[in-house]
């Protein structure tokens, strides 16, 4: 069986079976601009429909035993290892991954799947005390209809991240991912759910525009919206929930820092800075967005870090071995590359990289910078890697913190040090040792500040905070007396 055949999905949208849509959208390849098939999209009336279908199909999937929603889950999960190559080869070619970084996010989704088949049966609530003589609970509840809004950078997982558990414990779900993934990030997690049982109605794939985007946030029976991508669209759906009094959890952008104290080994730093600037193209919220080095080190490192970059292969990952692919699209490419000349008209230097090489942009170092350039303070979401010095932990920590995002930090050298830098600085995720790039199904993750709304991701506890709902229940033996 082939998962993705496109006689299951070309020209169609998922809502109780596949369905024929009105409008459509090529799939393109970003590197070559090769037409891969034709995706159907939705419409803001589609999604008004497949709202009342998901909420009424959601009270029979909530009434579904614990073990058969576990089943459906742990079925995903073996059908997404077997049909793993497949996934791959979309994510090379849809997304402009390279096969490294594909074959690791298929990883992290099959993962999720297990990890998630564990959701139905774990504890969800509290015996509570009582002032008067009865038995006193507090039970999570699903919390019914969940819009999941996804991006095109990593879209199998962080469309699933939200999907998964959402449908483990107990809700339906309306999925829309990027329209430029709309297969690797939509189409291949509803035929892996709908080959795993998932009953008909409780996912609805709606692949669209901003209309439709709109539609999953404001439908009536939705109660919670969880949405990953950029600020600026984070605050509107905030804003949309907030009048609303819908919740929204949301993973936003980031500018992270990797700071390399005095004494480090720069030869593991340098590649650590490498891999956290340049892993899929730097189109990552969790990249290396600052390169923060203590002075003693940063003419050494800069210079391991320049000669990383100048040795990458850039290129068409489905045709050749390189270590970076293709930028999105043409709009990125050429917003990447003013960020960097823009940085560079006001003085910085460029050690490597600043080059576009057909869809794709090479591996780019920037040093002599000030922390009002462009290439410092906003999010790239490109292979470009500025590095800026600092003298002590002091000033290390005013730097790390001088910056509108709290994503992810990774801190390299003394573990001592480390952690003393760790605990004054203001972020989501600290890695010590480790660069900023990394994720794991059971642990939590989010950001602060402009990142988001905090660590509604990833293990039991954020995903049970996430999509349920606390009710209290209370019972007595006997109708109690009041004085009425």
């Amino acid at each position: 069986m082939t998962l993705l055949d496109s006689a299951v999905w070309s020209k169609k949208f998922y809502s109780g079976g596949w369905r024929d849509a009105a409008a459509t959208r090529p799939v393109t390849e970003p590197a070559t601009g090769d037409r891969l098939g034709t995706v159907g999209l939705a419409t803001p009336e589609d999604v008004g429909r497949a709202a009342t279908r998901a909420a009424e199909a959601q009270r029979a999937w909530a009434a579904t035993p614990p073990q058969q929603r576990a089943a459906v889950l742990r079925r995903a999960g073996e059908l997404l290892t077997e049909h793993a190559a497949e996934a791959e080869d979309w994510l090379i070619r849809e997304a402009g991954s390279v096969r490294a970084k594909a074959a690791f996010e298929v990883g992290l989704a099959i993962g999720e799947f297990f990890e998630c088949a564990g959701l139905p049966s774990h504890p969800q609530g509290e015996v509570l005390t009582s002032q008067t003589p009865r038995w006193s609970f507090a039970r999570r509840r699903p919390a019914g209809v969940v819009s999941v809004i996804a991006p095109f950078n990593f879209p199998l997982i962080l469309g699933l991240r939200s999907v998964a558990p959402a449908l483990a414990l107990g809700n339906a779900v309306l999925l829309k991912p990027d329209p430029r993934t709309a297969v690797s990030g939509g189409v291949a997690i509803a035929r892996v759910l709908q080959e795993a049982g998932l009953p008909e109605g409780v996912l609805h794939l709606l692949p669209g525009d901003g209309a439709v985007g709109q539609a999953v946030v404001e439908a009536p029976e939705v109660r919670v919206i969880s949405f990953t991508g950029s600020t600026p669209v984070g605050r509107a759906i905030a804003e949309q929930a907030g009048r609303l009094l819908k919740r929204a959890h949301l993973e936003l952008g980031g500018n992270n820092a990797l700071v390399v104290l005095p004494g480090a080994d720069v030869a593991k730093a340098a590649a650590a800075g490498a891999f956290g600037s340049y892993l899929h193209q730097g189109q990552i919220c969790m990249t290396t967005g600052r390169h923060i080095v203590h002075h003693s080190l940063i003419e050494e490192y800069t210079a391991a870090l320049a000669a990383k970059a100048k040795a990458l292969p850039v290129g068409d990952p489905a045709r050749e071995d390189v270590a970076l692919g293709p930028i999105i699209d043409r709009r990125q490419l050429e917003r990447v590359h003013s960020i960097v000349t823009d940085s560079v008209a006001a003085g910085a230097t460029l050690a490597a990289g600043g080059e576009i090489t057909g869809a794709c942009y090479r591996a780019t170092v920037l040093t002599d910078l000030t922390t009002d350039m462009p290439a410092w303070r906003e999010e790239i979401f490109g292979p470009v890697a500025p590095v800026i010095g600092f003298s002590t932990i002091d000033d290390a920590a005013r730097i790390v913190d001088d910056c509108a995002y709290g994503l992810s930090v990774g801190i390299l050298g003394d573990v001592g040090t480390a952690m003393t830098l760790a605990d004054r600085i203001d972020t989501g995720k600290v890695h010590i040792n480790e660069q900023t790039v990394d994720d794991e199904p059971n642990a939590p993750f989010g950001g602060v500040k402009a990142s988001g709304t905090g660590s509604r991701f990833g293990g039991a506890t954020a995903n049970l905070e996430a999509f349920t709902e606390t009710q209290w229940v209370t019972v007595r033996p006997d109708i109690a007396d009041y004085p009425f």
